[in-house]
């Protein structure tokens, strides 16, 4: 993955266009327009390239394939570039999660940074994702229009003024009326030919963000609120339609396939009318090109890995869409850094960098979040058991037992030759920077959350729990009876229904985050550190660390 292979692949891009239109009548007037569209998903951050690279499948052996080192803004604004070069129409475009659970570099300045980077790229227009809201609707209207955080005032190396790029939101509604918070829609024209850009997120967002950041908002169907904008597009003369949606699918193929795709996104495509052409999605963290109901429709992996090159003709009597193709293209790291994102990061870099190298401890082996059969991760028994030593004492909240949810573990906790570990690897992890919460539930409230893992069955989200707590499931027994009761146990001894226990959670569970009601009813309150604090003082006091074992959760159906 070379970047004379990188080269080559654009030239053959550029080089397939080029014969296309060579082949149509010489006329001008009959040339269909060209337009590529470039686009990207869930960079959440990552200024930097990521430290899991990407995995691509072998040239020589699709059946073999390998990790290579893929990302960073600087080296994505160059293949940018690259992709823009000869093509006399272009837009560059995302679908959604470009900030949020962002590591420590664009964290700490409630991704500005990001913002930034993006707008300097010449990103045009962005779908919202479920993560653009982690700080709520007034933050996200602050990354649009800028401004100084409301509580840390301006960090940045100059004043933050908000996004050159549009955000797009036509599923998203102040509750109780028809205002989206953003413009549903946005059109271009391209050689005299509209060309409309849809925007919106998924419709289970206020599910996966935590309710105050939800508050005040509606989050309506995916495809029913496309649709109801295509009348409207088509009296102004629209005929070619692009859907950015922060929502996808899980496929079984390479980057640039489709032999199988599932997921929520193959029936909104299904139900979208018949005049959207195109669709850009996300949320899935997953890579494919893929046909759906005669629809192109794509999706570029995570974290700035991949750009998404889409090359579409339109006719010009018709206005419409004629053809469409698409290729993911990695991010190779080996491209040429941009100075002028080189410079943004660097500037950043130097003002986070005494709090980022702060030491944290030392680790025998990497603390992986991939869970086993019974969803249980390294890291997460880790994180469990850091967030009980944070609360255990009793003027601290006085807990007996820590519970986290997996989706705010974001990344393993690599182990260097050293072993060292640093306050940005910790936050890296654990990027939401949630603040812990002690509060009393009986046994019985216990098991009653823990059976709220499988609201999605076929998607469970299994809690994360700390030393001496541990239990049995069976997932095939109905909903309600999935955690066996005789094996909740607290250091040997039978969780009693009945009795109290000191519950330590972050502030998203508590307050009913990821579907688990049962925590809001949590009494009695003691508001803890936050949850990378508190995970930065168990790595000090516990250093070196090995990897715990993974026995604290059964899976009776293994």
């Amino acid at each position: 993955m070379s970047l004379l292979h990188r080269l080559a692949f654009a030239a053959l891009l550029a080089g397939a266009a080029a014969a296309s239109l060579a082949a149509l009548p010489a006329s001008a007037e009959d040339e269909p327009v060209s337009l590529r569209i470039l686009a990207i998903n869930d960079f959440h951050g990552n200024l930097k390239p990521p430290s899991a690279g990407i995995r691509v499948a072998d040239p020589n052996d699709p059946t073999k394939s390998s990790v290579v080192p893929a990302g960073g803004a600087a080296q994505m604004a160059s293949l940018v570039k690259l992709l823009t070069d000869g093509q006399p129409n272009t837009i560059f475009v995302a679908a959604g999660d470009l900030i949020g659970a962002s590591p420590f570099l664009s964290a700490m300045f409630h991704d500005e940074p990001t913002i930034e980077s993006m707008s300097q790229m010449g990103l045009a227009l962005s779908a919202v994702g479920n993560h653009e809201f982690d700080e709520g609707k007034d933050e996200l209207l602050r990354m649009q229009n800028g401004g100084c955080h409301p509580t840390d005032g301006c960090r940045g190396p100059k004043p933050f003024t908000g996004a050159k790029f549009h955000y797009l939101a036509a599923s998203t509604f102040l509750k109780g009326t028809d205002k989206t918070v953003f413009p549903p829609y946005e059109i271009r024209t391209f050689e005299d030919i509209p060309v409309a850009f849809i925007g919106l997120t998924l419709k289970g967002t206020a599910g996966i963000i935590s309710p105050a950041s939800s508050a005040g908002l509606e989050f309506r169907n995916e495809a029913e609120s496309v649709n109801a904008l295509i009348p409207e597009l088509k009296a102004k003369g629209v005929q070619a339609i692009v859907v950015l949606i922060h929502e996808g699918g899980w496929p079984s193929g390479g980057m640039n396939e489709c032999p199988g795709l599932s997921g929520p996104i193959v029936d909104i495509v299904k139900d979208l009318d018949s005049a959207v052409d195109i669709v850009i999605s996300g949320h899935t963290h997953q890579a494919y090109v893929c046909t759906i109901d005669k629809r192109l429709v794509t999706s570029a992996d995570k974290f700035g890995t991949l750009v998404t090159a889409i090359d579409i003709k339109l006719d010009r009597t018709t206005r419409d869409v004629i053809s469409t193709s698409a290729t993911n293209i990695v991010v190779d790291a080996t491209l040429p850094k941009d100075p002028t994102q080189t410079a943004l990061i660097d500037a950043y870099e130097k003002l986070a960098a005494p709090i980022a190298n702060r030491p944290a401890g030392v680790i025998t082996q990497v603390l992986s979040r991939l869970p086993n059969a019974a969803g249980e991760s390294v890291l997460g028994d880790v994180i469990a058991d850091a967030q009980l030593a944070a609360t255990s004492a009793p003027d601290k909240g006085g807990a007996v037992i820590a519970m986290t949810n997996p989706g705010g573990i974001r990344t393993d906790l690599a182990r260097r030759d050293d072993g060292a570990v640093s306050f940005a690897d910790v936050f890296a992890s654990q990027p939401f920077r949630n603040q812990l919460m002690t509060v009393t539930l009986t046994g019985a409230e216990i098991r009653a959350a823990l059976e709220q893992q499988w609201l999605d069955p076929a998607r469970p989200r299994i809690l994360q729990i700390s030393r001496g707590f541990s239990y049995a499931f069976d997932a095939k027994q109905p909903a309600g009876a999935r955690i066996d009761a005789a094996t909740m146990t607290l250091n040997g001894k039978a969780i009693d229904p009945a009795a109290s226990y000191r519950v330590t959670l972050n502030n998203y569970l508590a307050l009913g985050g990821d579907g688990f009601t049962t925590f809001k009813s949590g009494r009695e309150p003691i508001v803890g550190p936050y949850d990378d604090e508190a995970l930065f003082a168990y790595l000090k006091a516990n250093s070196p660390l090995a990897p715990p074992p993974r026995d604290r959760i059964v899976n009776k159906a293994q």
